[in-house]
């Protein structure tokens, strides 16, 4: 039994796209006793428009109800998953003020599983949970499978942390004006302002000008800052 889960484990670790690591990792979850296993991670909201990757293989009725009547709003679950890293059982008591919730997710098979959640320093925030419609889950069970949930949260978490960081940056990036980035290119191959002058037929105040722009943007002190800088983030 150790060299199956370790074998469909290598398998989602190795995965490099969120998909199929989650399709692998739905395998395993079903392998392991499971009925539904479900990840979502939610960027920052300010630069990323509260945009969410979520997958799971919950009922559709279920999910269309939770999208449509706001149930996150009051799901205590993902209320605990937001605040807390540590992994949570889905218990009655939790829902003591939302019980018409969790009756709804019983009728739905959701009955009995655990949630547990990342947070890193960029804002994101993950969820994976596994969830079936019979049998409570026992402490031991959930000792001994508790690891393998926290590895493929983290991997999860990990291969869509990296398309959002790539967003992030784009989104970070000082726009450059069409003359800036010029002025910038010349100034990486070693022009002075005289120089670039020369080359773009402006005059060199102008150059000047664009250059302490684009000191300001990238929220540098000078001239070689702030050609480093945008070399760095691709700007030119």
């Amino acid at each position: 039994m150790k060299m199956w889960k370790e074998s469909q484990l290598k398998q989602i670790l190795e995965a490099k796209e969120v998909k199929p690591a989650y399709e692998t990792s739905l395998i395993l979850a079903q392998d392991l006793g499971f009925n539904f296993c479900a990840f979502s991670i939610t960027s920052p909201a300010v630069l990323l428009n509260h945009d969410t990757v979520s997958f799971n293989n919950y009922p559709v009725d279920w999910n269309t109800a939770y999208e449509h009547d706001q149930l996150g709003d009051t799901d205590p679950i993902l209320a605990h998953c937001n605040h807390s890293e540590l992994p949570i059982l889905w218990e009655d008591e939790l829902f003591s003020k939302v019980p018409q919730l969790r009756q709804a997710q019983k009728q739905q098979g959701l009955q009995y599983g655990w949630s547990q959640s990342i947070h890193d320093d960029s804002g994101l925030r993950s969820m994976f949970s596994l969830a079936r419609s019979n049998s409570p889950i026992t402490a031991d069970e959930w000792y001994a499978h508790l690891a393998y949930a926290i590895l493929i949260n983290r991997h999860l978490h990990g291969l869509v942390a990296k398309k959002l960081d790539h967003r992030l940056a784009i989104a970070c990036t000082p726009r450059l004006s069409t003359r800036e980035i010029e002025i910038m290119k010349l100034s990486a191959d070693g022009k002075t302002a005289y120089e670039c002058s020369k080359i773009l037929s402006i005059s060199e105040r102008t150059i000047n000008y664009h250059v302490q722009s684009c000191i300001h943007k990238f929220g540098v002190n000078n001239k070689i800052a702030a050609v480093i800088k945008a070399v760095r983030v691709g700007a030119i």
